[in-house]
């Protein structure tokens, strides 16, 4: 599965204020009630529920919120650049400002984490990280995101 079938343009929110990890999680719940016809509500209780089992912060500054819920036919994500970071938890305690979500049908177990393996893979490269955080407008995040070297499946 590439990131760009799991990440549409309109899911994408850059310079987003949130005072705190659950304030970034409710901005994610609601962009994915909007963006998939979601309630916002059972979204956010997925990703707290999450959470509670342990920080989906991965280390520099990013998170990678995760949830399987009802009402989806396929993997979607969402992601939000927070204009500050927030105290997240996170593996290397730094705060974090990268939030990639991503959103699993109920019954999808093998998409969910190949999805979460390759979101997490693109991350990782320090350089793409810095590109997100500079980058001006929604296209620019999108098309770094995407690209095809990013987006290839692994071999």
């Amino acid at each position: 599965m590439m990131i760009g079938d799991l990440l549409d343009r309109n899911a994408i929110s850059l310079r987003v204020a949130a005072g705190d990890k659950r304030k970034a999680l409710a901005v994610i719940a609601e962009n994915a009630s909007l963006r998939f016809g979601l309630d916002a509500g059972d979204v956010l209780d997925a990703l707290l529920e999450r959470e509670a089992a342990g920080s989906t912060g991965v280390g520099h500054g990013v998170a990678v919120p995760h949830a399987r819920l009802e009402g989806l036919s396929r993997m979607r994500g969402v992601f939000v650049r927070l204009e500050a970071p927030v105290d997240y938890g996170a593996v290397d305690d730094q705060p974090v400002d990268l939030l990639f979500a991503l959103f699993a049908p109920k019954g999808a177990v093998a998409d969910h984490l190949r999805s979460l393996a390759r979101v997490s893979r693109v991350l990782r490269q320090g350089e793409l990280r810095e590109q997100l955080r500079k980058a001006q407008n929604i296209d620019a995040v999108h098309a770094l995101l995407t690209q095809d070297a990013l987006a290839r499946p692994a071999a």
